[in-house]
């Protein structure tokens, strides 16, 4: 089984959880003996882990080179595209696009990133999309959140092969409803194209019929799983004070995370005790704005913020953390509780995020419920059996949540749409 899939940022380099689901799910996939990935991303920077599949940048892609030679790419672009991927380009060019900036070797530029010429990108990406489409040998597109759903429809469009798309969020989570008319069009437009919709939750799925008015029997959830801690990571040594117990908001700062209800939250604990501090890890448009909450409440000599954390710094301030709270308001999913879970740190969501309807052992509570939340907080912080019993059974549980058995339901959609 050969996959083209189309994805927006990929690790080491990631700003958010799409890059962090789709190496788990790959690499999940990548354990069936005959699937093969190639995986395209706007800008890779050559430190990607490909030892289970193949990346490629569109941003090495030669969208507009009749008189370029294979040496002068080969001299750019290393072993990226082989000879005969080269010269099938070169004979494949179906469009003008004069209009469009490309270097010398008619490469479009990507930032790599979500730049104020967002939708843009988007467009420029599609256009590499079908270069890349009509010259590789794959069996079905799979296009990873609205990013890349042009991609897939312009691979669908010159290709045939059928397409499925994977919603890790819709603008509805995004935006608390104040819906962006030109990403919720990019959205409906992919599902519309789709052949199958794979959505992260039952709570997404729901979006999906409910919002984009999906036929039902088009979309399966996938819950998303966790990649095994490494040996590195298993060897933090936490930086903990015992006099003092730490809890811990670890994401983007901004409305769909709910972070002034984490403030509240923490305002209200350290009315009745003083030996707590709290973290907001993390950036965002709304830090500022927490910053003042904090001031506002009192609390800024118990309340930290640390800007954004990536790959072992996520862990070591996980490790350091005796709560890990996610409030968010609407949660596709959310990995970070499991990544918590994973190290044995008691775990406090959101009845409103997707992985709510997988973890057992985590204290699930309504975003909004400012008083239920801190009564949660203080008492993992005050009762030790109650902390040592979400930290054991937290973990034993996500140690069998893996993306393995996510990459077997997704080969089984394959396999289905493959058939009709």
């Amino acid at each position: 089984m050969k996959a083209l899939m189309f994805g927006w940022e990929f690790p080491p380099h990631i700003l958010g959880g799409l890059g962090t689901a789709s190496f788990g799910l790959t690499r999940g996939m990548a354990m069936q003996s005959d699937m093969d990935i190639t995986f395209v991303i706007p800008k890779p920077y050559g430190d990607e882990d490909q030892s289970f599949l193949k990346i490629i940048g569109a941003c090495n892609v030669p969208v507009n080179w009749r008189d370029v030679n294979y040496d002068q790419v080969k001299r750019k672009i290393g072993n990226t595209m082989a000879p005969e991927l080269y010269y099938k380009l070169r004979d494949h060019i179906y469009a003008d696009f004069s209009s469009i900036y490309t270097n010398e070797l008619g490469c479009i530029g990507f930032s790599g990133r979500y730049p104020d010429n967002l939708l843009e990108e988007i467009n420029n990406y599609s256009i590499c999309a079908g270069v890349i489409a009509r010259a590789a040998d794959f069996d079905v597109i799979h296009s990873h959140d609205w990013l890349t759903y042009p991609a897939g429809i312009h691979a669908k469009m010159v290709t045939g092969k059928p397409l499925v798309i994977h919603v890790h969020a819709t603008d509805f989570d995004r935006s608390r409803g104040n819906v962006n008319p030109q990403v919720f069009a990019i959205e409906k437009n992919g599902m519309d194209y789709a052949d199958h919709i794979i959505t992260v939750s039952n709570l997404t799925r729901d979006i999906v019929i409910n919002k984009y008015h999906v036929d039902p029997r088009k979309v399966t959830t996938v819950h998303n799983a966790v990649e095994p801690v490494s040996k590195e990571i298993q060897n933090i040594i936490p930086n903990k004070n015992p006099k003092e117990k730490v809890v811990t908001f670890l994401g983007r700062i901004t409305m769909q995370k709910g972070p002034e209800y984490f403030v509240e939250a923490a305002a209200r604990v350290l009315e009745r005790s003083k030996n707590i501090r709290f973290v907001m890890a993390g950036s965002g448009d709304k830090m500022v704005e927490m910053i003042d909450l904090a001031a506002r409440r009192k609390i800024s000599d118990r309340f930290h913020f640390t800007g954004f954390l990536k790959g072992k710094q996520v862990y070591e301030m996980l490790k350091s953390s005796d709560v890990y709270v996610m409030p968010s308001v609407s949660e596709p999913f959310g990995i970070s509780p499991l990544e918590a879970m994973q190290v044995s740190v008691p775990t406090i969501i959101s009845k409103q995020s997707g992985c709510a309807e997988i973890l057992m052992n985590a204290i699930k509570l309504d975003y909004w419920d400012i008083d239920g939340m801190a009564d949660a907080i203080y008492s993992i912080c005050t009762y030790p059996d109650m902390a040592e019993f979400l930290q054991k059974e937290g973990k034993n549980e996500v140690d069998n949540i893996k993306w393995e058995y996510a990459g077997n339901r997704v080969r089984a959609i394959y396999e289905k749409v493959l058939r009709s």
